[in-house]
């Protein structure tokens, strides 16, 4: 039982081959889009805490969203840009980023996947407890960038099948792109790439407002999850492998 308990905690403490983790983090995010989409859906509650978070943010005179999107959408081509950056970027960069760990930081990998899991469990208790809608729907004069610019309509019956419009709190958007963005800041040799690292999770921000899916304070709880994400990881791995250094030197003993 001691063993099984081991092997099971080894899943998350230590790299395994390229095609089981990457198996892994599809099947993951396979889960949590299952998972995000998953029973009713709650629009009632979802406008009374989008409403609630517009109220915090003009009381704390940080409701900008509505401004940086117009000045966005005047600036020719960059609304199509950030259309398809949105789509694109949370699941291409985070895999690159993934890769990048994996190939050439291999005893760092373990922390970051594992942070990127427990960050991703903590933001589906949030959409359950916390339903909220995106800008684009708040009835707010946000336009929708995805839709109009990409062409891809988040809100249709189809991607409605696999994809929960009301789940905006906490942004794993931004949540995900501080992540890798740290991971690559801290572990990245070159200067100039460090601080592309640096600069991808500010980045990220304005994409998640400028097309209208999330707010500030969307952000900032998917930071927040992060860093806790982070946290619990760091002492899962640490606990893990200090426990498998032990049982490998009681096995020793013992033979």
């Amino acid at each position: 039982m001691q063993h099984d308990r081991l092997a099971v905690r080894n899943v998350f403490a230590a790299p395994h081959s390229g095609l089981v983790e990457l198996g892994g983090v599809v099947a993951l995010y396979a889960l949590y889009e299952l998972l995000r989409g998953f029973g009713d859906l709650d629009f009632a509650a979802a406008r009374r805490n989008t409403a609630a978070i517009v109220d915090l943010e003009r009381s704390l005179n940080v409701f900008t969203e509505l401004e940086i999107q117009r000045w966005a959408h005047a600036v020719p081509g960059l609304p199509g840009l950030l259309g398809f950056a949105y789509l694109a970027s949370h699941i291409l960069v985070t895999g690159a980023v993934l890769v990048w760990v994996y190939r050439s930081h291999r005893a760092r990998f373990a922390l970051v996947r594992t942070t990127l899991v427990v960050s991703t469990a903590i933001a589906l208790v949030g959409y359950v407890l916390y339903p909220a809608a995106p800008p684009r729907l708040s009835g707010l004069g946000f336009a929708d960038t995805v839709t109009e610019q990409a062409h891809v309509n988040l809100s249709s019956d189809f991607l409605g099948s696999f994809y929960n419009p009301i789940a905006a709190v906490p942004s794993l958007h931004f949540g995900y792109a501080f992540i890798v963005g740290v991971a690559v800041a801290a572990l990245a040799r070159r200067r100039s790439v460090r601080l592309v690292g640096a600069a991808y999770p500010a980045f990220m921000l304005f994409i998640i407002v400028a097309t209208g899916n999330h707010f500030l304070f969307d952000a900032f709880a998917g930071g927040v999850v992060a860093v806790a994400g982070w946290l619990i990881a760091k002492v899962l791995v640490a606990d893990i492998r200090r426990q498998a250094r032990a049982h490998r030197a009681s096995a020793r003993l013992a033979a």
